[in-house]
């Protein structure tokens, strides 16, 4: 069994196959998902999962240099994005008009939704490396 917090199968098996500046989208449920990338569906219901814990898991897991996320978050959902600004103070947030972000997540290797219920809850995370 793996040692650590992540137990999804898909969501570990493509931050394995993830290299240097591939992207990773996580969103809430009402994100337009683009068919040409994987869809990782975890949402339950509404709320469940939620987008704050599927993040920090997938942190747990996931070298990231480099973060994207909607303008409209600032206004329309503080709470996620004072917590997004807590969780990456050493990296940098690009922040976007949200159809550019819609148009930005056909060039990610997968897009994991979530059950979040609330306003722009998206973030594309680019990875970095270890070394």
């Amino acid at each position: 069994m793996k040692k650590s917090e992540l137990l999804n199968s898909e969501i570990s098996y493509i931050i394995s196959k993830m290299g240097h500046t591939d992207m990773i989208v996580i969103g809430d449920c009402g994100l337009p998902i683009p068919e040409t990338i994987k869809r990782i569906d975890i949402a339950l219901k509404r709320g469940l999962p939620n987008f704050l814990d599927t993040l920090q898991t997938v942190l747990d897991e996931l070298v990231v240099e480099e973060v994207t996320i909607a303008n409209e978050m600032q206004k329309e959902n503080q709470q996620i994005y004072q917590e997004i600004s807590k969780t990456f103070q050493n990296i940098k947030i690009n922040s976007i008009p949200h159809e550019d972000f819609k148009k930005l997540t056909h060039h990610c290797v997968a897009c994991i939704r979530t059950g979040e219920a609330s306003p722009y809850a998206n973030i594309i995370l680019k990875s970095g490396v270890i070394f």
